[in-house]
């Protein structure tokens, strides 16, 4: 695997990938994931230039002001990124908050763009929805407590014993985050991304007018399979693609995520 490239924007120094060659996808990670999560999902024999940026204070990029940290800025670097490589009319995509930062940019620049993914999606429109419950009650305690504390706190609560029962993936995401470094700032990060949402309203969603490919699928208390189900009925003309669950069997979800990413990419190659 190639090593990272960096770029500087408002003097944070933010991590991509760049791999591949053909038409460009840029395709973001989930909120605490990196490049290697993204690699992961993205169809192997791909025939397209996959760039991920590593959004700030996740992967090796920066943190920068912890004011900043929002889906916004998050998007705002990704476009910054494009200019940067002079990357013409790529895909945009993203799983869970690379979701909506995809969503985002569909909305705000639609005519850089000639399609969409939205996988796994954690927002629609809505600021602080109830899905992302978990990772702020996580951030608080990662702020007000030390790691082990904050941890053994979380184990105990309501909403860990129902991510046991309900989507115990979930569950593994997050206490995982406990172990982070910089415990403090990470935990601001997941408060400010779980109060946050795309700033795009439904009506906006509706009006876009990209090929789309939305990925959804149940047990996943994070990724409600009906937030996929909505942007799918949202945005005309739009697939809704429905594979297995990453908690039941993470080999054959990461097959049919593949499989349905590599068809839809299939257009452009």
């Amino acid at each position: 695997m190639t090593t990272p490239s960096f770029i500087r924007r408002d003097d944070v120094r933010l991590a991509y990938r760049d791999v591949g060659s053909g038409p460009a996808v840029l395709f973001q990670h989930g909120l605490g994931g990196d490049d290697a999560q993204v690699g992961d999902v993205f169809p192997h024999a791909a025939q397209v230039r996959r760039i991920t940026l590593e959004c700030r204070g996740q992967g090796r990029s920066a943190y920068g002001p912890l004011s900043a940290l929002s889906i916004a800025t998050f998007a705002d670097d990704a476009i910054a990124l494009l200019d940067h490589l002079r990357v013409p009319m790529p895909l945009v995509g993203g799983i869970s908050m690379g979701a909506a930062i995809a969503l985002r940019a569909a909305v705000l620049w639609p005519e850089r763009f000639r399609g969409l993914v939205l996988a796994r999606p954690a927002w629609v429109a809505e600021t602080a929805p109830s899905n992302m419950a978990p990772y702020a009650l996580v951030g608080d305690l990662m702020v007000c407590h030390e790691p082990n504390k904050a941890r053994q706190i979380f184990r105990e609560s309501p909403i860990a014993s129902l991510l046991a029962a309900q989507a115990p993936d979930n569950l593994a995401s997050l206490l995982g985050f406990f172990a982070r470094p910089r415990p403090k700032a990470f935990g601001a990060l997941l408060e400010a991304i779980a109060a946050d949402g795309p700033g795009v309203s439904e009506d906006a969603i509706a009006h876009i007018a990209l090929p789309t490919l939305v990925i959804g699928h149940g047990r996943d208390f994070a990724h409600p399979l009906d937030y996929a189900e909505r942007l799918a009925g949202l945005i005309p003309h739009a697939q809704l693609s429905v594979i297995v669950p990453k908690a039941d069997d993470p080999t054959a979800y990461r097959r049919e995520f593949r499989a349905s990413l590599a068809t839809f990419l299939g257009r452009w190659t």
